[in-house]
Order: structure tokens, then sequence, then C-alpha cells
């Protein structure tokens, strides 16, 4: 059994120079924290991390990982994440070597969440699925179960098992 985690970042400032450059606010650090906490509580431990290039993405995998005691260096930075659309998000973790068991993205919505919805099989935990079906939003994270290879994953074949939303 593979696990999933999909996270959208944390909340990030309203504007700067760039949309990529838009930095975590002084709440989406604490809530980023707050999130690699929970998952840490979870017992997830990742072997192989994508992150979306973008500032707050980065931002966001370094606090998540620094409270969760993880390797920063398991992330793999790819600027495509940031303006993929779902099929595209799906084919990078299609592209994920079948060595890894527990993948952790992070990256921007409405792109995480319409992933999240795109695999679910509606086979999962109730109480996560319900709180999934409320939106969302920034420093989300859903924890999805997949039995198979990551090349072959597709739609409607993996299992929410929980989600959560960090908040400090």
């Amino acid at each position: 059994m593979r696990t999933l985690v999909i996270m959208r970042h944390a909340k990030a400032e309203a504007s700067a120079p760039t949309d990529y450059e838009r930095q975590l606010t002084e709440r989406g650090h604490a809530d980023a924290v707050a999130a690699g906490e929970w998952l840490a509580e979870q017992g997830v431990v990742p072997d192989y991390v994508l992150v979306s290039a973008a500032d707050r993405t980065t931002q966001t995998w370094e606090d998540v990982a620094v409270a969760a005691s993880w390797d920063l260096t398991l992330a793999e930075y790819d600027q495509g994440l940031y303006a993929a659309g779902p099929a595209t998000a799906l084919d990078l973790v299609r592209g994920i070597d079948d060595g890894h068991s527990t993948v952790v993205v992070i990256g921007h919505n409405p792109t995480m969440f319409s992933l999240v919805q795109l695999l679910d099989d509606g086979e999962g935990d109730d109480e996560a699925g319900n709180e999934l079906a409320l939106g969302f939003p920034t420093a989300a994270v859903a924890v999805l179960s997949y039995d198979g290879d990551w090349s072959e994953l597709d739609e409607a074949e993996a299992s929410v098992t929980a989600f959560h939303v960090g908040r400090a």
C-alpha cells in the first residue's frame, strides 16, 4: 500500500513583484508548522516530496518538514507544478519512481483540490471525506492510500484516509 499526501501551500501574502514570488505570511508559517506536526502525529514519513518551485510552496515545505522532523533534502522542486492543472499534476505523480512508498506533493489550488477529487474513490474515511467536501483552504492536507504502481495511478483509484487543515 502506498501513501500520497496532497497539500495546498499555507497562507501567502496578497501581492509581490510576481505571483511566483509571493511569500508566506506569519500565519502561513504557523499553519504550515501545525500541518507538519499533524502529519508527524499521523505517522507519515515521506521518502519522496514533490514541491512547486514557487516561493510560498517551498516555504510551506520547509516549515512542514522541520515541524515533522523530515529530511529537507527529500524535496524535488518542480517549476511545472506551479502552473499545472490536475491532469499534468497526475502525470507528475505517475512519473515518480515505484521505489517510493510515501509521497508528499505540495502545490496550488485549484489544482491540488481537483487532484484529490480526481483520485478519490469515495471509499475512504467518511469523516475525512465530509471535511474535504467543504473545500481545500490554505494549509489543507489530504492523505490518500493507493495500492498499485505510481505509473498506473488513475481516476478514482485512491482512498482519502485523513484530511486536515493546518491552523495554528
